[in-house]
Order: structure tokens, then sequence, then C-alpha cells
């Protein structure tokens, strides 16, 4: 691992458990085990190591979704409920110690908009992706319903989002398994399967 990539890491965890703000460049630089110089040499300032580990994290998250999908399935509605059952499935591998793009949404939207538009973005690239089958989900089992499927694919960011938070204010990952099972059974009621 790169010194940059110390850097990010331990941004990221350290972001995880404190917040954006509560983080300083000397801990940041401690838990990565570098000096500031280091620190200085990679990013501008704080905010824009912010921005790149925000975008890693985003990566690195995704990564590890598609990891746990079937590569060959071919239908829609099936990779759906795929992409909600990975995420149940990381609801029981540890504690959740929440996602980056949510807490800097929530922490920074008003006073970073470099870092808000960030967040926008990466949140809109989830939705299109989930968006994009269940649209052809729709169109395949439920052509005459009335739901959007953009709006289906933000309940499951909502979804997603809200129930990690509780799950870590009650240090309990039942509730985001829940909150997703829950998803997935609206799933099945809309499109019949």
């Amino acid at each position: 691992m790169s010194k940059k990539e110390q850097i990010l890491c331990a941004a990221q965890c350290l972001m995880l458990e404190k917040g954006f703000v509560a983080t300083t460049v000397d801990d940041i630089c401690q838990a990565a085990g570098v000096t500031k110089g280091s620190f200085f040499h990679y990013f501008k300032d704080k905010e824009a190591m912010g921005r790149e580990a925000l975008t890693d994290f985003a990566q690195c998250t995704n990564d590890a979704l598609c990891c746990a999908l079937p590569e060959n399935e071919t239908d829609p509605l099936k990779r759906v409920y795929n992409v909600v059952d990975a995420a149940i499935k990381l609801t029981r591998k540890k504690e959740i110690n929440g996602c980056l793009v949510g807490m800097f949404s929530q922490e920074l939207s008003q006073t970073h908009p470099a870092i808000r538009k960030i967040c926008e973005r990466l949140f809109d690239a989830q939705i299109a992706s989930l968006e994009k089958d269940l649209s052809a989900a729709k169109t395949k089992y439920a052509p005459k319903a009335k739901f959007k499927p953009k709006e289906l694919s933000e309940y499951f960011l909502a979804t997603v989002q809200g129930s990690m938070l509780v799950s870590k204010a009650k240090k309990d990952n039942s509730v985001m398994e829940r909150s997703l099972k829950q998803y997935r059974n609206y799933l099945k009621t809309l499109y019949g399967k």
C-alpha cells in the first residue's frame, strides 16, 4: 500500500468513526504512520483529501458489492434481488460503521459545496445503476404498473442510508437487515415475483 493509500485508508476509518470536522490532519497522519509533509505532498488540504477519500470509499464499496453479485445473471429482476441480498449479507459481516457518502452528505452539505456535489453525483450514480434494472424488470414483469423505477431506486438508497443510521445508533445490524428484507418484499408485491 502506498503512502497515499495509507492516508486515505486512515482518513476513511477515522472519519467514519468521528466525522470529517472532528478528524484532524494530525489524527490522520498518526493513524497512517506518515508525517504532515507526506500528507501535504499528496493533498492540498484536508478538504482535497476528503474529496478523494469520498470517491475512493464509494469505489471500494461498489467493488465489494459487485464481487458479491453473480456475473452471468441476465434477468433484471433477479439482478435487483441480488443487489438487495448482497446488501443484506454485508449487514451480517461486522459492525456497521456507516457510509462515508451518507456521513459527508449530512455533515458537510451546507458548508462544503464541492463535497456536496460529489455526494450528489455518487448517490445519483447508485440510483441510476439500480434504476436501469428496475426499469427493465418493469417492462418485463409489470408493464402496466404505475410505479416509477427511479423512485424505487431512490427508495432503496433511502432505505440503506436510513437503516444504516438507525443500526449504527442502536449498535444492531438487524435493523438494517430487516429494512432491506422489507424493501425486497415490497418489490415482490410490485413485480408479482
